[in-house]
């Protein structure tokens, strides 16, 4: 990871996972900090898919290649083995059809590259034994009745979605916020301790 990139913390792994020259497609791409990126450090062909209308403007006031989109409704739009790989960070929890979404990644893309929020972290688990309420930490900074997760899950419950659709995990790094105490293996306490994960996956 770089230190003192401008990239958020899953960005900066996703981006290391990514090889030069590929083609890549940015689902939920935000203000495009990724896609730029990308272009810059590993000349990737790079589209994006962005829900919001400031988002899609702020990446094509950059030159960027985005339209605005829908993930639960607009990837069907696209051909079957379009891009080298296919990008989803931080936003699948906040789809209304997690399988359905994984699935089209990985009919769109070679690889897909998904960032997850950990729901099972201790802080997380502190929070609604002590005061039985929906927590507000670092990686879940908003008010239950404010955020976009609608499935919320942890590390173990993406893995299993993993294995349930067949989807192989080709890597997989999980981290604490501050980038610190990374997890790559198997690591029975990765559930407990890292705050979000990265997974690089394939075709099972």
């Amino acid at each position: 990871m770089v230190s003192g990139s401008p990239l958020r913390l899953d960005l900066q792994l996703i981006a290391e996972m990514v090889e030069p020259k590929t083609r890549v497609l940015d689902i939920g791409c935000g203000d495009g900090a990724l896609l730029k990126h990308l272009a810059l450090t590993k000349d990737v062909d790079g589209r994006g898919i962005e829900l919001s209308p400031e988002g899609v403007a702020a990446s094509v006031t950059q030159g960027l290649s985005v339209i605005q989109g829908d993930a639960d409704t607009d990837l069907t739009d696209y051909p079957t083995g379009a891009f080298d790989y296919v990008v989803l960070s931080q936003t699948l929890p906040a789809v209304r059809r997690p399988k359905a979404v994984l699935l089209e990644l990985l009919r769109i893309g070679k690889h897909a590259l998904v960032s997850i929020p950990n729901f099972g972290h201790w802080r997380v688990r502190w929070s609604l034994m002590l005061g039985g309420r929906m927590p507000v930490t670092p990686i879940f900074a908003e008010t239950w009745h404010e955020t976009a997760i609608i499935h919320p899950c942890t590390i173990a419950d993406f893995e299993a979605l993993c294995r349930e659709l067949d989807l192989a995990i080709v890597r997989r790094v999980a981290v604490r916020q501050d980038g610190n105490g990374s997890f790559e293996t198997a690591d029975t306490l990765v559930n407990l301790f890292a705050e979000q994960a990265v997974f690089l996956l394939g075709r099972g």
